[in-house]
């Protein structure tokens, strides 16, 4: 009952503080972020009673849902869903709490939206039933448009609605899809279901229907990554989107597509995986190269950093692809980098707005003598990102590169380009924005960070060295998992031949 508890609580405390009546906003400032700590303390026994050496689901919960049709209430976690669901536990709490006086009304109602969206996105990577995982990750679609629609800046609905056009036309097509492969399983074996791991168990027949099968899903996913070309709606839904919604489009949100790459689309289609591989490697170094160019020209920091997004989860396809053991593990530690490296930079980004009321970059200059404090964690979070050697981001690119480099040396040289890009646009970025003379009178009174900010900064920070330091805490979780997917798809495609 544990993963059930955890993905529940959320919106069991949001329906609590929906009947509450609205009198204090400070209620539900304090009654979000009680539920959320309440939600991160209770996915902590998922990590340390998790086994590594351990392939197979784990923490599993199997009841009949719908038995006439094959649906099941089907959870659990491995070593790739594991660390989704704690970066997600663990940066709900830290999105709220950034909230805490950047939003100005509507508070009920923003907290409510949030604690629902949490338990969709942990519905997403606990399920283990399609119909299931379906209605999570439809259901997680609502509460974000609310968030950008309601609290963004001022072209919220335009960048909310194209949020919502993008993901359902990909959604649609992986509903097909999973009818598709109901019925497919059905006719083939006789038993018709929708459970995960009795599909992938079946080795469906190469060729055409497999082919589209994959690409119904695989667009659904790459529009979430986003996998380039289909990155167009990010940079708008990030720099419309508060802070809070930011933290969490970043650090949870595009992971559900890389996720849903290594659960359904490796596993389900290995012949497709495999004869589509080398188009989705090369739109991955695509991606990697061009967020990290377009990334060097924007006059505004919220944007630059949202284009840096389409470079680092080019990474992440990259390592996925690779299907090598260092190229797997490399692309899951590098989804929980970016979760918190990206995710720490937005919150860094929507704290000088506070102050500022701007993010443009030319409206900066000489921070380190106002906010010393500020500008040193900065200046953490952008080393992290960029992947200097000892903090988290270095160990996630070196594992990728590794594996690119068993698979395609050229693509991987080329790859490898956008680490120097990452280090030119974020280093320039921090010199305008920290270094040189104060040439805004407006900079000169900036209040450094306050203890509410420390303590929102100062987890993430830890956790950026931690994973730096001593990666094995998080890799030796996923190993078994990702050695085992590894030989499933090679034996599949090898028995389909």
């Amino acid at each position: 009952m544990l993963l059930t508890a955890v993905t529940f609580l959320p919106a069991l405390g949001g329906l609590v503080l929906l009947l509450a009546p609205r009198r204090v906003a400070a209620a539900f400032k304090v009654g979000g972020l009680v539920v959320t700590l309440a939600t991160l303390l209770l996915s902590v026994p998922l990590y340390v009673g998790f086994d590594g050496d351990v392939a197979d689901f784990q923490f599993e919960e199997a009841r009949a849902w719908m038995p006439d049709f094959g649906i099941s209430y089907h959870l659990g976690i491995d070593g790739i869903s594991l660390l989704l669901v704690l970066l997600t536990t663990f940066l709900m709490p830290v999105a709220l709490a950034s909230a805490w006086h950047a939003i100005e009304d509507r508070w009920k109602e923003f907290v409510v939206t949030m604690l629902i969206l949490e338990t969709g996105m942990l519905g997403v990577f606990v399920s283990l039933d399609l119909f299931l995982f379906y209605v999570f990750w439809e259901a997680m679609l609502i509460p974000m448009y609310f968030i950008i629609g309601v609290w963004g800046g001022a072209d919220r609905i335009y960048a909310a609605v194209k949020f919502v056009l993008y993901t359902m036309v990909g959604s649609v097509l992986m509903l097909v899809a999973i009818l598709a492969l109901y019925y497919q399983h059905g006719a083939a074996t006789g038993t018709y279901t929708f459970d995960l791991p009795a599909l992938t168990r079946w080795v469906i027949p190469p060729g055409l229907a497999q082919n589209v099968m994959f690409l119904a899903f695989a667009l659904a996913f790459a529009i979430k990554v986003p996998l380039f070309p289909f990155h167009t709606w990010l940079p708008d839904a990030h720099v419309e989107a508060p802070t809070a919604g930011s933290v969490i489009l970043a650090g949870v949100l595009l992971k559900m597509g890389t996720y849903g790459f290594l659960r359904f689309c490796l596993p389900l289609f290995p012949d497709a995986s495999l004869w589509f591989g080398p188009l989705v490697f090369a739109l991955a170094v695509i991606g990697i190269v061009y967020g990290a160019w377009v990334s060097t020209v924007q006059p505004d920091m919220k944007k630059l950093v949202a284009y840096s997004s389409v470079s680092h989860l080019g990474f992440v396809m990259l390592g996925i692809f690779t299907l090598t053991p260092q190229g797997l593990v490399g692309g899951v530690i590098q989804m929980v980098n970016h979760g918190l490296s990206t995710g720490a930079l937005f919150l860094l980004v929507g704290m000088i707005y506070e102050r500022r009321h701007t993010r443009l970059i030319a409206d900066f200059g000489g921070l380190w003598s106002v906010v010393p404090a500020f500008s040193a964690l900065f200046m953490v979070v952008v080393l992290s990102s960029l992947g200097l050697p000892g903090l988290n981001g270095f160990v996630g690119e070196f594992l990728v590169l590794v594996g690119a480099f068993q698979t395609s040396p050229w693509l991987a040289a080329v790859a490898t380009s956008g680490i120097v890009f990452a280090a030119v646009y974020l280093l320039w970025m921090y010199q305008r924005v920290i270094f040189g003379e104060v040439t805004h009178q407006a900079n000169r009174s900036l209040p450094d960070l306050s203890p509410r900010e420390w303590a929102l900064l100062v987890p993430v920070v830890v956790l950026i060295v931690w994973i730096g330091v001593y990666p094995t805490a998080f890799t030796g979780k996923t190993e078994a998992t990702l050695e085992a997917l590894i030989a499933q798809v090679r034996a599949k495609a090898s028995v389909a031949q």
